[in-house]
């Protein structure tokens, strides 16, 4: 049987004094940073821009890939960038019951380990992308 994945993309929106764009899913309550399912029909780039700007009001400049995350349970691989906001106002979505910008400690605290690692990875200051699997929840 040929196996099934799906490709998201996630982007690491990180403002000048170093906080970043985290939001509060409305599904499931647990803190994330924005994305989703890449569309059939768009470029990798421009899904990024689209699902932090429907998740947060904000929009966002990609500067760079900084992980590629697979989740083993469910067959879903990550694209994660890091990015820079380009305007926009927060806001709530049918995703969204929160929006923040959270600290690196704040991200340590109440994001679970799969995603608190794809924001502390693009905030690693070296240009390599990480490459890591989980099972939705902790790394493996």
């Amino acid at each position: 049987m040929t196996p099934l994945h799906s490709v998201s993309v996630a982007g690491v929106v990180v403002r000048e004094d170093g906080r970043v764009l985290a939001i509060r899913r409305a599904d499931n309550g647990a803190w994330e940073p924005p994305g989703g399912v890449l569309e059939l029909d768009e470029g990798i780039e421009d899904g990024v821009c689209r699902e932090v700007y429907e998740e947060t009001g904000i929009h966002a400049g990609v500067e760079r890939l900084t992980g590629v995350y697979k989740n083993l349970r469910r067959g879903v691989v990550a694209l994660v960038f890091r990015c820079r906001p380009e305007g926009g106002e927060v806001q709530l979505s049918d995703e969204s019951i929160e929006v923040g910008w959270l600290t690196a400690d704040e991200v340590s605290e109440r994001v679970a380990e799969a995603y608190a690692v794809r924001v502390l990875d693009a905030l690693r200051e070296d240009s390599a992308p990480s490459i890591r699997t989980h099972d939705g929840r902790r790394l493996l």
